[in-house]
């Protein structure tokens, strides 16, 4: 697979290839023991080729490292999940400073200090992504409050980041209001998100999407009046801002003000974002996703070197420790709190479009069954008109190799249900809100669902059927079905790939 992957992308060094450790690619399985171990000596020989080679032995010690993508501008951090993961059981969290998890967690904070004082940006990426919703949790509940904290405080260094392992494709809101470091392991809420062999059934992952819809249908609103389409037009927030330092009886939107002090400001930075992306391993069809970033600037920077830094390891950072239990008026907190940004840095790409801000991803998926209608077809044709010699042999396989493709599944682009002008967190909140809402109010903002016209232009094959199908139901009033958040419903099939029938939809409450 390492040699595939280098084949493919891999020519001439063009492209950097930045792997993680996920759950299966160790025996048994979700099982990781502190390191140095087996697992991380043997994936450094088997990933030498993608693994800085200043990085390798922190990798042996972890499984984390750095890449240097774009040198003095961008670098991806491979996070080892593992150490994180709550069906880990050779571990224990990230609280004590005997646990890897800890260690791990102090090496980011050390990565992204060094980052943010070299003026760098960083993605993050990792095989278990940081699901928690109620009961829901995919994380030891110690990592992901320090993860949630790190990815607040280092906003202006974290460009955005990508997970996988559940297949199902969603994102999540990390709320930095619901960081309590330190809060006793006591108090911590068991997960039923897992089976006993760390497995998420079908169910599961509809209860999991569900209890999403519900935490997400408390996220603050804009009160009433707020002009439709201000949420996302940076020229309203300018004028905010300069509103703020006027008095308040001279402030004629003081509403408007409450609420953008609830979600974090103009850019919503209570909040960062987390992308999981469904499998290329058929759970449902396979599939992959391209991301495009905003380049300005970098057009001549852009290159795929092997980086020539060596300051990105286990270095001692002196932090000031202000940080969240001061804010909070708690007890003081045993772990190093890093600062936030400065009052008077701009947001992070994360927030606000600007060079390396993720503009859009491209989903592509492979229909399996059209794959297999059609190789079955081939086969009895070729059957029917060739014989069995080895040329022919050759050239059955040669037709054969034009039926396995990807298409569009949907572009976040310009796709007429989502509407995502771009990929930043104040995006994802709006969506959110869209997919939460139950019912439109005459003065709801954010239901501008798609018209069945739209819907219809927007579809693709047989996974994105969704137009035609809500036109199907504008048809079916007489038997009173409940009407459905067309978003939701877009959400939950993409969640699915495209792989769920209209009555198991319409189950997932």
């Amino acid at each position: 697979m390492v040699d595939k992957f280098t084949e493919v992308f891999g020519g001439k060094d063009t492209i950097p290839i930045v792997p993680t450790f996920g759950n299966n690619d160790v025996m048994p399985h979700n099982i990781m023991k502190t390191g140095p171990n087996r697992w991380t000596k043997k994936y450094r020989e088997v990933w030498h080729k993608f693994i800085p080679e200043h990085q390798r032995h922190s990798f042996v010690e972890g499984g984390w490292f750095v890449f240097e993508v774009i040198p003095d501008e961008l670098a991806v951090i491979s996070l080892n999940t593992l150490y994180f993961f709550d069906s880990n059981s050779a571990v224990d969290g990230c609280d004590a400073k005997s646990e890897p998890g800890y260690e791990h967690m102090e090496w980011l904070r050390i990565q992204l200090e060094m980052l943010r004082t070299r003026d760098m940006k960083a993605i993050l990426i990792g095989h278990v992504p940081p699901a928690r919703s109620g009961s829901k949790r995919s994380w030891d509940e110690t990592c992901w409050q320090k993860y949630t904290l790190y990815v607040n405080r280092f906003r202006d260094v974290v460009v955005g980041s990508a997970y996988g392992h559940m297949n199902i494709d969603h994102f999540m809101l990390q709320d930095s209001r619901k960081v309590d470091i330190t809060a006793s392991s006591e108090s911590i809420v068991s997960s039923d998100l897992y089976d006993d062999s760390g497995e998420i059934s079908i169910q599961s992952r509809y209860d999991y999407l569900s209890s999403l819809r519900k935490d997400w249908s408390s996220l603050p609103s804009p009160p009433d009046g707020m002009p439709k389409g201000s949420f996302l037009a940076d020229g309203w927030f300018e004028e905010e801002q300069e509103d703020a330092t006027r008095s308040k009886s001279s402030n004629p939107k003081k509403k408007q003000k409450k609420f953008l002090k609830k979600i974090g400001g103009p850019w919503a930075e209570r909040y960062s974002v987390s992308l999981v992306s469904p499998s290329v391993v058929p759970n449902f069809f396979p599939t992959l996703r391209v991301v495009e970033y905003n380049i300005s600037g970098l057009e001549t920077k852009i290159s795929a070197d092997a980086p020539t830094y060596n300051n990105l390891g286990m270095a001692n950072v002196v932090h000031d420790e202000d940080g969240l239990s001061a804010d909070k008026k708690k007890k003081k907190s045993k772990d190093k709190v890093p600062k936030p940004p400065s009052p008077t840095a701009p947001p992070g790409p994360a927030y606000s479009n600007q060079a390396l801000t993720w503009l859009g991803y491209t989903q592509y998926f492979a229909n399996l069954t059209e794959i297999n209608r059609q190789m079955a077809q081939r086969h009895q044709t070729s059957a029917d008109e060739f014989s069995d010699s080895d040329q022919d042999n050759g050239a059955r396989e040669l037709n054969l190799a034009d039926v396995f493709t990807f298409e569009v599944e949907y572009d976040t682009r310009n796709d007429k249900i989502y509407k995502m002008e771009d990929l930043t967190v104040r995006s994802f909140f709006k969506l959110a809100k869209r997919i939460a809402k139950n019912k439109a109010g005459k003065n709801d903002i954010w239901v501008e669902d798609a018209t069945a016209g739209e819907l219809d232009a927007n579809a693709s094959g047989t996974v994105d059927d969704i137009g035609d199908e809500l036109e199907v139901e504008k048809k079916k009033k007489k038997k009173h079905k409940k009407p459905k958040n067309r978003t939701w419903r877009a959400f939950l099939e993409r969640a699915f790939v495209g792989t769920l029938d209209r009555d198991e939809l319409d189950d997932i409450e």
